[in-house]
């Protein structure tokens, strides 16, 4: 009978991270380009009544004001020197562009010791929010709230993550599949948190029912991450025998679907909308539909591994073409995009 040791568990959990990352950056069809933001078509102003160098892009986020709705979303975080640099050059980047950040699972800091200063990120990022991470499945894996606070603790988190991802934990070879009663479970850890919970999706996006019970549980934030940007099932492809990850590669709902079946909670709660957006219209589409903030993951990753300062300029040509939409839609002011159908062409 085989036996887990911690030593081994420490060392699957960075190998494992380690083998996403290269997974993202040589498999170009880990990226499947579906969100569905092409089906929505905006209504162009050629009088668009306003200053471009006018336009306010900011907008507020967990009490901070922050310079567009932009989030530095989960990537890694592990025992590596390289998982290290890299979320140093990501909260460097956040604090110099004045965005939120949120890590990657930091399950990996509480099996390995030796992960922990990849988390020790508040001194490069002083003045943004950042947001910690844990996956929810773990609840009914042993962990609670002391695990949650040594997470948040070390991040000097303003928020906490709890991911849900039953497609990847399915899929990957050493996945933990219980998901049974896990809003009981959510709904008693928020209890105990005293910063918010938001309840993340991986890339398959989040249903009504998904919704509902996390509102149930006490939770007032949700990251939809819908289908259409990296796909996990064919990351966790890469590392398994079956061809399970690939058949289920496109499964779920797209980033533009969970918006909009995330429209009837839009007074009870904040929604993130991550999954697939690439570019700044993207973001304009994403806010039009219903998120507050856009989280974007992938097209950081390579900018990460070279420099701070590559992550900086491609946070700024997202801020600039999110500012250019924004103008030509006559639109002065951020805040105003959200859920402003009226910017829809019916054609």
């Amino acid at each position: 009978m085989s036996h887990t040791t911690p030593a081994n568990l420490a060392q699957q959990v960075t190998g494992r991270k380690q083998d996403h990352i290269d997974a993202v950056l040589n498999d170009p069809l880990v990226e499947r380009n579906t969100q569905g933001f092409e089906n929505i078509k905006l209504m162009h102003r050629a009088l668009p009544e306003c200053n471009y160098a006018e336009i306010d892009t900011s907008t507020t986020f967990l009490n901070h004001k922050i310079q567009f709705p932009f989030l530095i979303a989960s990537m890694t975080g592990g025992a590596s020197s390289n998982l290290g640099s890299i979320n140093r050059h990501l909260a460097e980047a956040a604090e110099h562009c004045n965005v939120p950040m949120a890590v990657g699972s930091q399950r990996a800091m509480i099996v390995d010791e030796a992960a922990k200063q990849s988390f020790e990120l508040r001194k490069f990022a002083p003045n943004v929010p950042l947001i910690a991470n844990l996956g929810a499945v773990q609840l009914n894996y042993g962990f609670g709230f002391d695990e949650a606070r040594r997470a948040i603790d070390v991040l000097q988190a303003d928020a906490l993550y709890l991911h849900l991802n039953p497609l990847q934990e399915v899929v990957q070879p050493e996945g933990d599949t219980n998901f049974a009663n896990l809003a009981e479970k959510i709904h008693a850890l928020s209890e105990q948190i005293d910063i918010p919970i938001i309840l993340k999706e991986v890339g398959s996006g989040l249903s009504p029912q998904d919704i509902e019970l996390g509102l149930a549980a006490g939770i007032s934030h949700f990251d939809i991450a819908g289908r259409g940007g990296t796909s996990w099932s064919r990351i966790e492809a890469h590392r398994s025998a079956s061809d399970l990850g690939l058949l289920f590669q496109d499964w779920g709902l797209t980033t533009l679907e969970s918006l909009r079946l995330s429209q009837p909670y839009q007074e009870k709660a904040l929604f993130i909308a991550s999954g697939g957006i690439r570019n700044g219209i993207d973001m304009i589409k994403a806010v039009i539909m219903g998120g507050r903030l856009c989280g974007v993951a992938a097209p950081l990753l390579a900018p990460a591994q070279e420099s701070t300062e590559k992550v900086v300029a491609t946070i700024e040509q997202f801020q600039q073409e999110f500012q250019t939409a924004q103008f030509l839609l006559g639109i002065q002011k951020t805040d105003a995009l959200h859920l402003n159908t009226a910017l829809i062409s019916p054609l």
